[in-house]
């Protein structure tokens, strides 16, 4: 089969490759036709080594399929079956860790178990997927939990968004933060899980959503999605007058990764609101805060991973509002941007008749 590998960190281009071979579908392994996958900005960050993943190693932690293959132990154990249409979860709940056992099934760290072995080989040389996946592969052998069965009216499209972005930014808004209706929000970041969380709070009643991003499609694809305002980072003080007098959002998220962006969302977060950290950033970036300030003025800082939430719960809450017509996904599908090296793979990968679509965010 094909896939597309990342051979070194840093590197910038993708190869995709013929004749990558998969392990045996082993027990408690599920072999998956993939039909769609999407690109999250962990993907990139991962590729610069912003977040830990050895290389070489297939990108792509969000995507959707068929099943294949099962391997023992799967039926019995997980109820699925050949065919099935599923969704790829990178960091699975295992359902009994002390974590799972209160909900909160998004801080499970079992997942990580699937991430030290090698989920591909080539040419001599093992290959990782990254989180324990890898989808940017016309097939894929994962954990049975990272395979979780769709409803059979989720396109494929739309469970690939669902696998990461879409339910970490729609969680950030409804689970983490709880935006209350009326209250008023200012997002740090405009790509695909920005987006996500733009439509949480909008869905939750915010009566006011500000967009900052300083790339101008970004800025315009926000207001298509929820945004009342979007503004570039030298427009926020302007727009914080205006709106708040000067005190601040209630709630503000961060959806970056950065530590300046951090710094700039607690700054526009007024006294006693709510500062949410969404973005994955690197473990040598760090944020700076004064003991004075964090004491004084009691703003809330609430780190949202995988949306807060118990991963499947966070699925569920995602297909039914969609379901509702409360979520746009399928106008999400069309947010491409151009990354040199990574789209030189999509339209390879697109080509295949197993890997139908590749959705670039």
């Amino acid at each position: 089969m094909r896939a597309a590998v990342l051979h070194e960190t840093g590197q910038e281009k993708l190869e995709v490759h013929e004749g990558v071979r998969l392990p045996e579908t082993g027990p408690g392994k599920v072999r998956v036709r993939l039909r769609a996958a999407s690109l999250c900005h962990s993907d990139l960050s991962a590729m610069s080594g912003v977040l830990p993943q050895p290389a070489p190693f297939v990108p792509g932690h969000e995507g959707a399929g068929e099943v294949t293959e099962l391997g023992e132990g799967v039926a019995e154990t997980f109820g699925l079956a050949v065919g099935d249409h599923v969704v790829i979860c990178w960091m699975p709940p295992c359902g009994i860790c002390p974590n799972c056992r209160r909900g909160e099934g998004n801080l499970c760290l079992s997942g990580f178990a699937n991430m030290g072995t090698p989920g591909y080989h080539h040419d001599g040389t093992d290959i990782f997927g990254f989180s324990g996946t890898g989808t940017f592969a016309e097939e894929s052998v994962v954990a049975a939990g990272c395979a979780v069965k769709l409803p059979d009216d989720v396109p494929f499209e739309v469970a690939a968004l669902i696998g990461c972005g879409v339910t970490t930014g729609v969680g950030a808004a409804i689970h983490t933060a709880k935006v209350v209706p009326g209250s008023s929000v200012v997002v740090f970041g405009c790509g695909g899980v920005g987006i996500a969380t733009i439509q949480g709070a909008r869905v939750a009643g915010a009566a006011q959503i500000i967009a900052v991003d300083p790339v101008a499609s970004r800025r315009e694809w926000a207001l298509r999605f929820g945004a009342t305002e979007a503004v570039a980072p030298e427009g926020l003080a302007e727009v914080q007058q205006r709106l708040t007098g000067g005190e601040g959002f209630d709630y503000a998220f961060e959806v970056v990764g950065r530590s300046a962006t951090v710094r700039a969302a607690y700054d526009a977060t007024r006294r006693g609101g709510a500062l949410v950290v969404v973005g994955a950033g690197a473990m040598d970036d760090m944020a700076q805060f004064n003991m004075f300030e964090l004491f004084f003025n009691e703003k809330r800082i609430l780190p949202s991973l995988y949306g807060g939430s118990d991963v499947l719960r966070g699925y569920r809450t995602v297909i039914d509002l969609w379901r509702a017509g409360r979520l746009d996904l399928e106008g999400m599908i069309t947010h491409h941007v151009r990354l040199e090296g990574v789209n030189d793979a999509v339209q390879q990968m697109r080509s295949g008749e197993a890997l139908r679509t590749v959705i670039d965010l």
